[in-house]
């Protein structure tokens, strides 16, 4: 997904700009602190914390996948952030010392491990005594219609097997209760989750498709897997679902992001 993040790096950070935000807020990282973000992709939330920790803080952006990490370190480059280190890491199994960090951000990332309470433990166990947590995923299926809506046709084609409670995907973590019994199980005080809506605003069908083909993660992946003809068929009936949400200024979904912190 590197290169679709890559092309919509500017996208994602104005479209999900108060998911972002929010963060930040229950983050409050000061001057100084050493933030990690886990599952950064090209790096948008780090980057916007890096202005917060000051040139005496540091910020590391990390992801599981080296593209992503070297699409992260070029942005870095362009934008001059000097506090911004870009590296590898498992979120898993993290490959820092314990106490090593001020704060953790997750935009988008919990929802995708395989076993996310490792996760969650590990993010536990590099976070300072007092250090904060405030990471972000999506909703359910009822809110996020732009995800949910090719999700069900690619299962009703037979290209998807049915959605299963703990299996990682895109909306996995929509169930806040199992989101709060997860963080509170790494050993965190009892979260706060808070409900983010923005919108994902597209120019037309293409510019959707182009989106779902280059950064929608497992859609992506499925879609990319299709022989021509059906690839066709597929888009054709996801183009009719989304055609409510057709207006003068093209498309318009709607999102919902649940934003948990902890300490």
């Amino acid at each position: 997904m590197a290169a679709g993040w890559d092309r919509r790096h500017r996208y994602f950070e104005e479209s999900a700009q108060p998911v972002t935000e929010r963060m930040l807020e229950r983050l409050a990282p000061a001057s100084g602190d050493t933030i990690l973000e886990l599952a950064g992709g090209t790096g948008v939330v780090g980057f916007a914390a890096a202005a917060l920790v000051g040139s005496r803080g540091r910020v590391i952006v990390s992801d599981f996948s080296e593209a992503m990490v070297d699409v992260a370190t070029r942005h870095a480059k362009e934008l001059g952030l000097e506090n911004i280190e870009c590296r590898m890491l498992d979120a898993e199994r993290i490959d820092l010392p314990a106490a090593a960090v001020d704060g953790v951000l997750c935009r988008w990332g919990y929802m995708l491990m395989v076993d996310p309470a490792a996760a969650f433990a590990e993010t536990r166990r590099v976070l300072r005594r007092g250090g904060l947590l405030s990471c972000a995923v999506f909703a359910g299926p009822d809110r996020n219609l732009w995800a949910a809506i090719p999700a069900q046709v690619l299962r009703e084609r037979g290209h998807m097997p049915p959605s299963e409670a703990a299996a990682p995907g895109i909306l996995a973590l929509g169930d806040s209760a199992r989101l709060r019994g997860l963080v509170a199980g790494a050993g965190f005080s009892d979260p706060q989750i808070e409900e983010v809506p923005f919108t994902w605003r597209f120019r037309d069908m293409n510019d959707y498709w182009d989106f779902l083909i280059g950064a929608a993660g497992a859609i992506a992946m499925v879609l990319r897997r299709l022989e021509d003809d059906e690839l066709q068929q597929v888009r054709r009936l996801i183009g009719a679902r989304v055609a409510s949400f057709v207006g003068p200024d093209g498309i318009e979904l709607p999102a919902l992001s649940l934003v948990a912190s902890a300490s």
